[in-house]
């Protein structure tokens, strides 16, 4: 099979952006009349300059094509199938070349973030639950690890379902097995039969990676009813890239959804989650209310700028899939490098060995260390850790002063 990740040039990427472009409806030519949308104000938003007609992103965001719906099922709004097209192509090499899914077997969309994407799954996979067993909202439950994003709190309050967190150990960032096996029993007990899953691909405090295995092998156990989903908002364009297998992708049958997040790692503009599912599962989130749109509504955004999947589909394009591979691995040796320096100093912290992200103790860190270098606490009233992201901007040459600012606090 062929890979659609392909590096291209920068003129490939102009001409097949552009051509989409033609391919969208030009408000300014056509008689489009009953389409509540137009181009960015040209009062505003100056659309003659030179330099427009050379840059691919700042043109579609001037068209302002608006991306409503899910392009990869039968129909979509037809005003802007130019980029839809390309959207499509992103949402398929995401699951295929990076989440070794099969051709064709996944949907999906590019959302406002990854907390979107993660209360998205949680709402398809609730109302599923609700249809196809016709389980009450207090027979679900979502299960995470106490390290996983504030995401899951938010959708346990907008979807009218529990929350049940499983407590990890605290130097080793693990699950704990005997409080997922508790917790599980103790669910069931109360009256929960079906189960959301989300598992992390590094978590945004430390980095940590779950186990699937474990979240299943106590699922079985116990004959429990469930489905999974991956939170890889922060590790979905880092973490595959920087291990050498991984049971976190559409490889493993038990895995039925994926978030990734193109605005952290992939240094896309703000607004670029990306939600991944296997065919035949959005569904259960279609509104079938919205006839006004061609081909309904299964998202829970609704209208979007199509001009981000153009974004991350340009990102991807112009590094290719072996310059993203060299991008990680570069991030992977500055990330030993620090550790190799926080090891000299005896400090105490957490890194996965996969991850780009450190977590010092905050014991270590004085307040004012803290804030010259912008560290992130995990807690603004009362810090146990601080935490260091190697993104590509964090190069050794910033990395020194912070390194003996700790010296001499130490």
């Amino acid at each position: 099979m062929k890979a659609l990740w392909e590096k291209k040039s920068q003129e490939e990427i102009k001409r097949i952006v552009f051509d989409a472009l033609a391919n969208n409806v030009n408000y300014k030519e056509q008689h489009i009349l009953g389409v509540p949308a137009s181009y960015l104000d040209d009062k505003v938003f100056y659309q003659d300059a030179s330099f427009v007609k050379d840059a691919p992103f700042i043109s579609t965001l001037v068209q302002n094509p608006n991306h409503i719906g899910c392009h990869t099922l039968d129909k979509s709004e037809s005003f802007f199938k130019g980029t839809q097209a390309i959207e499509r192509e992103l949402i398929e090499l995401c699951a295929v070349d990076i989440l070794e899914a099969e051709p064709g077997q996944t949907d999906g969309y590019v959302a406002s973030g990854g907390t979107e994407a993660n209360i998205q799954a949680v709402w398809i996979y609730r109302n599923y639950f609700l249809q196809e067993f016709s389980a009450s909202r207090e027979e679900i439950c979502i299960v995470c690890s106490a390290d996983s994003h504030y995401s899951m709190d938010k959708a346990a309050n907008l979807l009218a379902v529990d929350c049940i967190k499983i407590q990890v150990q605290n130097d080793t960032r693990k699950l704990s097995a005997k409080d997922l096996s508790d917790s599980i029993q103790s669910a069931k007990s109360s009256g929960k039969k079906y189960f959301i899953v989300v598992v992390n691909m590094m978590t945004t405090m430390f980095g940590s990676v779950d186990d699937v295995d474990d979240y299943t092998e106590a699922l079985e156990k116990n004959n429990c009813i469930y489905k999974i989903h991956v939170d890889g908002a922060y590790g979905g364009f880092y973490y595959p890239f920087a291990t050498e297998s991984t049971r976190l992708n559409f490889a493993n049958p038990a895995i039925s959804s994926v978030t990734l997040d193109a605005h952290k790692m992939a240094q896309a503009p703000y607004g670029t989650g990306i939600f991944l599912i296997r065919k035949g599962l959005i569904r259960f989130a279609n509104t079938e209310a919205a006839k006004y749109v061609e081909g309904e509504d299964f998202t829970l955004i609704g209208s979007r700028s199509g001009a981000n999947a153009v974004a991350v589909w340009m990102i991807l394009m112009k590094n290719g899939p072996y310059g993203w591979k060299e991008k990680v691995f570069i991030l992977q040796k500055r990330t030993e490098w620090l550790c190799q320096e926080l090891n000299k100093l005896n400090l105490e912290f957490y890194r996965h060995p996969s991850a780009n992200i450190i977590t010092i103790s905050a014991k270590h860190i004085k307040p004012e260390v803290a804030s010259e270098f912008g560290l992130v606490p995990d807690n603004h009233q009362d810090a146990e850790w601080y935490k260091i992201v190697l993104m590509d901007h964090v190069n050794v040459e910033k990395l020194i002063p912070l390194i003996d600012a700790i010296k001499s606090s130490v």
